[in-house]
């Protein structure tokens, strides 16, 4: 086929090339190899026929060609190598070369060169050294191809030294601007970080013979980042790297694999090997750096000889040398099972990475600990927990070594598994372990610490299983802490924390805490004062582990307030009715004025809490919005609609109707909202009162207003949300009836609901918007122009009608 190929002229090869990317029998690097040695022979004819019998010129492949690497829409990097004796003939050669190539629509990248420029363009160009230290010859002068082979990689090995570091910059540069392959949902498999481009510059430190990689599972992770660029490359039919939401599914069918989640999953095993591999390597070629600018001092001051490494003793058998941990000369990994867990413990209080060599040891004598755990292993668990930042690199290193799942086996489901939403920065075993990392900041706040960093490392462990994560999680966190050896007692405790972890952030946003159903039912579920700080502790750290989106003082002030309220019921207090509640002076000036005049009056009031830290500015809580308007149809979503145009974001939303002295006739509805601005400063309360005159009068046409915005601001490409859910909530208040929306936020999308709650003729009692990233869930309490609850069939119809709406 090769021969056939490289006598057929450019027709010839792009139909065998087609041919071979169409063979579903042959994949992966066979196929690549394949692509490799066709393009080869392909080449190497267009050289012959282009220059026969020429000496003093040769054709090289470089970089990913030159490993003989090609998936289906790789560039071709290739270097027409020549002595210098005939440039014309080499000129007319280089397009005999280059313009068959460009004719096939194939990406090319090109360098005509002699060896002393192309060695002088490596020594100042670190990236066109990385692609010369894969060079391979294609065709023309083998000695030629040869001595610059020899003379790159001696060149290399000569300047590593200086080399390397500048490497090292490189690399860090590219994560920090790409981010990390195993927790990106929309990777970039060269550039990130654990991706190709890693493993090249691993390639070289190799080379470099100044340090090496870890071998184990680099050949295999790299090679299954390339069978996943084949298949985009053949599923998109474009030159790209980065793994797109709306193709993972087509890749993963081409790849044979299950569904996208898989696909990922694969993607992200690959990308931790890769960068745990580089972690220890350029650890090492630090070290080896170090030691070289300081042993020839110590040898001039100790008269010559190596001197021996210092060992400082840092745990029963573990030790710290030259900036790791290391095992102790006298450490018996086989008889001390406990050992592991001692070592890591003893490296995240030390800020100090494992050992490679010290994991390997131990992982190799390992066995699995008696259940239940000593007393000892339990608490080096708990102190590698409570480390903080330190625990994440040593935790991963255990990982890499499968001593995590010796220790934890249920840690298997959740290992690497990535997590569709947005809001999430990281896959859920690392969000398991960053929640931990917050959590150790709060163990001074807490009387259980223990309790507390336990439940964070395993608050999500059931999304592994089918079903309600917190229902499965509750089990499996039950037999774990059972297992590293909590009391029974304690067990609950951990239990109910794990089942209950997202208890309080969804009942401060979404329910109305003035209803003393909403408070009792959390109390409840708690049951302690004690369960409720750790849950209230856990609360915070797993919202700053999920991501920026997932956390603000106003969520901190909502949960801090429902904290408080269920406090008093634990404490036997009995919660306010809010039926009973009376009207503020400011209220009764508001419905006043709003009688007086038979029109909305409104008043804005900013507020704020203090930062956490003094350094901090004061962060807004949002902004007060009180309004007095004469009862009417249509009052919801005139105000959303005002507000919406006027870019302020709704937080929590409250309406009744307020009773006004005696001798003062009309009914009065009076809204208090939590309002926000997108961005800028807020309007000005004349403003908001004009325009929602006119809205409530019918003279301001919201819906066309928010529509011609909307079209103003072309919708950018990305995944299709999915549909808008509404459900009526069980049981949720006895005063109001509770339905809860689901949907992708957008501006105006309150104004659309309370339009069609307005048309379903029922009553919003309060309304509380709660957003995360793209996803509004927002509870509205509604009842019948009685007031009372809406009966369930009822309910149900109003659910569907604004379901029905809202997909319109």
């Amino acid at each position: 086929m090769h021969g056939q190929a490289e006598n057929s002229g450019p027709g010839g090869y792009a139909a065998a090339r087609l041919r071979l990317l169409n063979e579903k029998a042959r994949s992966g690097p066979p196929r690549r190899s394949a692509l490799a040695g066709l393009t080869d022979d392909w080449l190497a004819g267009l050289f012959a026929a282009g220059a026969p019998g020429a000496r003093g010129v040769s054709l090289v492949a470089v970089g990913g060609y030159g490993r003989a690497e090609l998936s289906p829409r790789s560039d071709l990097d290739l270097l027409l190598l020549h002595d210098g004796s005939a440039t014309g003939t080499v000129s007319a050669l280089a397009d005999r070369l280059w313009y068959p190539v460009w004719d096939l629509g194939l990406a090319l990248d090109h360098s005509v060169r002699t060896p002393a420029e192309a060695r002088r363009t490596a020594g100042e160009d670190l990236k066109v050294q990385l692609g010369l230290l894969d060079a391979r010859h294609i065709a023309g002068d083998l000695g030629l191809t040869t001595a610059l082979r020899t003379t790159v990689l001696a060149d290399w090995r000569n300047q590593a030294p200086k080399r390397l570091p500048a490497l090292r910059e490189l690399c860090e540069e590219r994560a920090a601007r790409q981010g990390e392959l195993q927790y990106l949902l929309e990777p970039d498999l060269k550039e990130a970080r654990g991706g190709l481009r890693d493993v090249t510059a691993l390639r070289a430190v190799a080379a470099s013979w100044l340090a090496d990689a870890p071998r184990e599972g680099l050949a295999e992770a790299r090679s299954g980042l390339l069978d996943v660029r084949d298949a985009l490359h053949l599923t998109t039919g474009r030159a790209t790297d980065r793994l797109a939401l709306q193709e993972q599914d087509q890749v993963a069918a081409e790849l044979g694999v299950l569904d996208a989640d898989a696909l990922l999953r694969q993607v992200y095993e690959a990308a931790r090997v890769i960068a745990y591999a580089g972690d220890v390597t350029w650890r090492e070629v630090g070290r080896v750096l170090r030691s070289r600018s300081v042993r020839p001092r110590l040898r001039a001051m100790l008269g010559g000889g190596k001197p021996a490494p210092e060992r400082s003793p840092l745990a029963e058998g573990v030790v710290e040398q030259d900036g790791e941990v290391v095992l102790a000369r006298a450490a018996r990994p086989d008889r001390d099972p406990v050992l592991p867990l001692r070592a890591a413990a003893a490296a995240a209080q030390a800020g100090l990475p494992l050992n490679l060599h010290a994991v390997r040891r131990m992982a190799a004598g390992a066995r699995a600990l008696p259940s239940p755990w000593p007393a000892e292993a339990r608490q080096q668990l708990l102190t590698l927990l409570g480390s903080g930042r330190p625990t994440v690199d040593v935790w991963e290193a255990l990982e890499a070594e499968g001593l995590i799942s010796l220790l934890l086996p249920d840690w298997d489901r959740v290992r690497c598994r990535p997590q569709r939403n947005a809001v999430h920065l990281w896959t859920v075993d690392r969000h398991l372990i960053e929640t931990a990392v917050r959590a150790s900041a709060f163990t001074r706040r807490v009387s259980r610490p223990d309790l507390l960093l336990i439940a964070a490392l395993l608050h999500d462990i059931g999304k592994g299983w089918p079903g309600d994560h917190s229902v499965a999680g509750e089990v499996i966190a039950r037999d774990v802490a059972a297992r590293v050896g909590f009391d029974p007692a304690d067990v609950t405790v951990v239990a109910t924390l794990v089942r209950h972890h997202l208890l309080l952030v969804e009942t401060a946003t979404r329910r109305d805490l003035d209803d003393p159903a909403t408070v009792r039912s959390v109390a409840e579920a708690v049951g302690s004062p004690g369960t409720l700080e750790l849950l209230h502790a856990l609360t915070e750290a797993d919202a700053l582990a999920t991501g920026p989106a997932a956390w603000s003082s106003w969520r901190a002030a909502l949960v801090a307030d429902l904290v408080k309220r269920v406090s008093a019921v634990l404490a036997g207090q009995t919660p306010p009715d809010p039926e009973e509640a009376l009207p503020t002076a400011q209220h009764e000036r508001l419905a006043l004025e709003a009688v007086a005049t038979g029109a909305p009056v409104l008043s804005l009031r900013a507020q704020t809490e203090p930062a956490a830290e003094p350094s901090d500015d004061p962060e807004p809580l949002g902004v007060e919005l009180l309004i007095a308007v004469p009862e009417q149809a249509g009052v919801l979503p005139a105000v959303a609609g005002v507000l919406a145009m006027h870019r302020l974001t709704v937080r929590t939303a409250e309406l009744r109707s307020l009773d006004l002295p005696d001798g003062v006739d009309g009914s009065v509805l009076l809204l208090d909202w939590r309002v926000a601005a997108e961005y800028g400063s807020l309007p000005q309360a004349a403003r908001l009162r004009a325009d929602l005159v006119r809205a409530l009068d019918g003279s301001l046409d919201i819906s066309a207003r928010l529509a011609e915005r909307d079209a103003a601001y072309p919708r950018r490409r990305g995944v299709v949300a999915p549909p808008p859910r509404v459900t009526v909530a069980p049981a949720a208040s006895r005063h109001a009836t509770v339905i809860e929306v689901r949907a992708q936020d957008a501006p105006g999308l309150l104004f659309r609901i309370g339009r069609a709650l307005e048309d379903a003729a029922v009553r919003v009692r309060s309304a509380h918007v709660s957003t995360l990233g793209a996803n509004a869930v927002d509870a509205f309490y509604v009842t019948q122009e009685q007031g009372v609850p809406l009966p369930g069939e009822e309910a149900v119809a109003v659910a569907r009608k604004l379901e029905e709406a809202l997909r319109a």
